[in-house]
C-alpha cells in the first residue's frame, strides 16, 4: 500500500468515525437544512477567489457557523463545504483532507463558542488568522507524508517553507474577513438560532 493511500484512508475512517458521531448527537431536523445552506455559502464563497491561491471566504464561514451552532454543526459545515466547493474546483486525493482541515476549523470554532461565547471580532479574527496557518499544516502533512521522500525534519520543514506565503495570505484573509464581516455573519446566524429554538416550542 502507497503512503498516498494509507493518508487517504486515514483520512476517511476519521471523517467517516466524525460523521457517525455526529449523526447520533443532538442536531435536529430542523438545523440539517441551515447546516446545508452554510455549508453551500461557504462552498460558493470560494468561487470567486480562486484566482488568488489562499484568500477565500470558507474558513471564516465555517468558524462562524461552528461558533454559533457549536462544534458538531461547525464540523458539518466545514466538511460538506469542502465537498461541495470542489465539485467546480476539481476533485483529488486532497479533498478528503480538505474535509477533515476545515471541519476540525469548524470543531474547534464551536469548542471555542461554548467556553466563551461573548468574545468579540479581534478574538475570531485571531482564530481565523491562526487556521489560516493551521489548515495549511495539514494539507501540508497530507502532501509531505504521501508524496515526499525522504520523510525528514528537513523536507517537512522545506514544504511549509514553500507554502508560507500561501498560508499567510490565508491568514490575512480571513483575519480580515472576520473584522469586516464578523460581527453581522455572528448576528445573523444568532437570530436563526433564536427562530430555531422558538420553533422547537412551537412558538
Amino acid at each position: 500500500m502507497t503512503r498516498a493511500l494509507l493518508s487517504m484512508l486515514v483520512a476517511v475512517a476519521a471523517l467517516w468515525a466524525a460523521f457517525l458521531r455526529f449523526e447520533r448527537g443532538r442536531l435536529s431536523s430542523r438545523e440539517i437544512p441551515l447546516i446545508a445552506v452554510l455549508a453551500a455559502l461557504a462552498a460558493l464563497g470560494r468561487l470567486p477567489f480562486a484566482a488568488v491561491p489562499g484568500l477565500q471566504p470558507a474558513t471564516f464561514v465555517v468558524a462562524a457557523s461552528g461558533f454559533v451552532f457549536g462544534p458538531a454543526a461547525g464540523f458539518l459545515v466545514g466538511a460538506v463545504a469542502a465537498l461541495v466547493s470542489n465539485i467546480f474546483l476539481g476533485h483529488g486525493p486532497w479533498t478528503v483532507w480538505q474535509m477533515v482541515a476545515w471541519g476540525a476549523c469548524g470543531l474547534t470554532a464551536g469548542a471555542l463558542g461554548v467556553s466563551a461565547p461573548r468574545v468579540g471580532r479581534g478574538a475570531l479574527a485571531l482564530f481565523t488568522a491562526a487556521w489560516g496557518f493551521l489548515f495549511g499544516w495539514i494539507m501540508n502533512f497530507w502532501y509531505w507524508y504521501s508524496f515526499v521522500h525522504p520523510l525528514s525534519l528537513r523536507s517537512w520543514l522545506a514544504v511549509n517553507a514553500a507554502s508560507f506565503p500561501f498560508d499567510a495570505v490565508h491568514a490575512a484573509g480571513n483575519a480580515a474577513f472576520a473584522l469586516l464581516l464578523g460581527n453581522g455573519l455572528i448576528g445573523a446566524l444568532r437570530y436563526a438560532q433564536k427562530r430555531l429554538a422558538l420553533a422547537r416550542l412551537g412558538c
